[in-house]
């Protein structure tokens, strides 16, 4: 009786191992990646990168100061209408404002004196050459009338050129116009305002903004860090999310003595025209460092309970989840000081997905 209960009792632990047996077996299988999620999911192998660093410096946006024209008034007089506001957008040769003078008056009056002294000049050679040609003349009285017409045309020549310079009009008004296409970023003029003769202020600053600058600051600290040529990521407080791509292409070997900072340039392309001359910027400046290390995407990276885990890909019925430590993650790269090897293959898209369904 006994043996028999013995034996009964050795088959049910031999039934019992091979049953646990089965579902570690089972377990061990029960993942396995479907072609619809491996379809989802991108793969990274890990390898040795160049280790960026990066620099936050703040300044404001500018306009190419080769592509921005100021413009003033070359005479005096009442401003009887302006045509722009700041902000707008104008195109070379449009009036911007029409301003009444009496210098301009004068200016006519002088070229209507240079005209007549041209005709007059024109008349006394014609005489000299006829009296000439009746020996009632000497030559030198020939060559004098010719060199006093000469006087008369360069003197009508040049207030020709003013006129064609400054776009001057008959009478007495004068148009302000612009000498270039571009937006109004400056206007310091009013209407009925009588502009002094010796007025020396900027009435308007024109600037094309196709392409602008970004000024940025560089602490003392920092500007053994900073070398033209450095890649550049700048945003605004207008547009936060949005990120303008550009490189450091000249330094302004200066410290400002209130500041105490010296200043970087970025070249910016604006083809949308959103960035405005005054605006505040943050531009970061990313450089290599002299060290290489093991590197991954960012989105490979996740974050829970803590700590960063990688999710190791083999095959898609064999995935590890992986601790590591992130040295540094700048923009899209994730450092790993520890946690894995080169040449091993990670998840770098929905990770996530996988991470949840191995690990709840």
């Amino acid at each position: 009786m006994r043996k028999t209960i013995y034996l009964l009792l050795g088959v049910i632990m031999v039934a019992q191992s091979c049953s646990n047996a089965n579902k570690e077996k089972e377990m061990a299988v029960a993942f396995s990646m479907s072609d619809t999620m491996m379809a989802r999911c991108e793969f990274y192998t890990v390898g040795l990168q160049d280790v960026k660093n990066e620099l936050r410096l703040f300044g404001k946006i500018e306009p190419d100061n080769n592509k921005l024209a100021q413009v003033y008034s070359i005479v005096g007089g009442n401003v009887l209408k302006i045509n722009v506001e700041l902000g707008d957008y104008v195109t070379k040769g449009q009036v911007l404002a029409v301003v009444r003078s009496s210098e301009v008056a004068e200016f006519q009056k002088e070229k209507l004196d240079a005209k007549s002294d041209v005709a007059l000049a024109e008349k006394n050679l014609q005489v000299a050459k006829d009296m000439y040609a009746g020996k009632l003349a000497s030559e030198k009285e020939v060559v004098a009338a010719e060199r006093e017409l000469d006087r008369a045309k360069a003197e009508l020549n040049r207030i020709n050129e003013i006129y064609e310079i400054y776009n001057l009009q008959s009478g007495s008004v004068f148009n302000i116009v612009a000498p270039i296409s571009g937006f109004i970023v400056q206007k310091d003029i009013n209407q009925n305002e009588q502009l002094r003769a010796d007025k020396s202020d900027v009435l308007f600053s024109i600037a094309e903004i196709n392409e602008v600058w970004a000024i940025a600051n560089v602490n003392e600290s920092d500007i053994s860090k900073v070398q033209i040529g450095y890649e550049a990521e700048v945003n605004t407080l207008s547009f936060p999310d949005e990120n303008y791509e550009g490189k450091i292409d000249k330094i302004f070997n200066a410290i400002d003595p209130e500041t105490k900072a010296m200043k970087v340039r970025v070249r910016i392309p604006n083809a949308t025209l959103k960035l405005k001359p005054e605006m505040n910027a943050t531009v970061t400046v990313r450089f290599l460092e002299k060290e290489k290390m093991l590197a991954v995407p960012a989105d490979a990276v996740i974050f829970d309970k803590s700590k960063n885990w990688v999710m190791v890909f083999k095959d898609r019925m064999n995935i590890e989840t992986r601790q590591v430590k992130v040295f540094r993650q700048i923009g899209n790269v994730a450092y790993i000081s520890s946690g894995i090897n080169a040449g091993e293959k990670v998840i770098s898209k929905n990770g996530i997905l996988i991470y949840d369904a191995l690990n709840d």
